[in-house]
């Protein structure tokens, strides 16, 4: 398997001009255009510039480079959810600098993943039910039906990571109201999610920007143009809540 890196970098054209200096052999053809080129063409999609099936000490990896502040906007606001869906999961910082804005945003993305997880559980669950449900947000599949390659996938995403879930998501867990968390134990002990219309109603309000839109979309006819709020009032109300949610996620995977 290839070992998957992610470089946030604050300057992508000078990051590209360095690195075409030292590792010029890593890139396509786009290597005759230039940083520049290369940065604006980085800047498209899901914001991320990647090069593959690079030789490194032995091994196979690709890696990614983008900017901070996009990294920040999809974290906060899951504009696409490529990177922000892949932090949601276990994965290794190599380095970090005192980025308080990255900081606080990676924090934040955890939250995120709780929160819509929680909106699309049923209202008791085990501890693997929701680490499944967070590692399945960014997939395709109707986890509803538990069926399909989509599922597979994130079985083997959670099944052998499960204390790694556990260290990523204890402080977060801890504060919730919605769970009891034993932290000597470092796992859930009960989990019952409230799903009274106003329950559900401030966990949508503390969604993305992004999800919220998709929502509002989904269920606001073209032309009424109400409120975003008044909105996600009716969705809170939806015995079918969790599956609104579910199909208003951005697809990454």
């Amino acid at each position: 398997n290839m070992l998957d890196f992610v470089f946030a970098v604050d300057d992508s054209v000078t990051w590209h001009m360095m690195n075409l200096l030292k590792n010029r052999s890593h890139y396509s053809f786009l290597k005759v255009f230039g940083p520049k080129q290369i940065s604006s063409i980085q800047s498209y999609g899901a914001g991320i510039y990647y090069n593959t099936l690079v030789p490194c000490n032995g091994r196979i990896i690709k890696y990614g480079v983008i900017s901070t502040d996009t990294l920040i906007d999809d974290l906060l606001h899951w504009k696409t959810l490529y990177v922000a869906g892949r932090l949601q999961k276990p994965v290794k910082i190599l380095t970090q600098n005192e980025n308080s804005k990255l900081q606080a945003a990676l924090v934040s993305n955890l939250k995120s993943a709780v929160t819509a997880a929680f909106l699309m559980l049923p209202e008791s669950f085990s501890e693997e039910d929701l680490y499944m449900q967070i590692a399945g947000l960014s997939y395709s599949g109707d986890f509803r039906m538990v069926i399909g390659e989509d599922r597979s996938k994130v079985q083997n995403i959670v099944k052998p990571n499960v204390p790694h879930f556990q260290k990523l998501y204890s402080n977060i867990l801890q504060d919730c109201p919605q769970v009891v968390y034993k932290h000597h134990l470092g796992r859930l002990e009960a989990s019952v999610i409230d799903k009274s219309p106003e329950g559900q109603f401030t966990q949508l309000m503390a969604l993305p920007r992004t999800l919220q839109q998709k929502i509002t979309s989904l269920v606001d006819p073209p032309g009424k143009n109400r409120d975003v709020e008044e909105i996600l009032l009716q969705v809170a109300r939806d015995p079918d809540c969790g599956f609104v949610v579910h199909q208003g996620r951005p697809r990454s995977v």
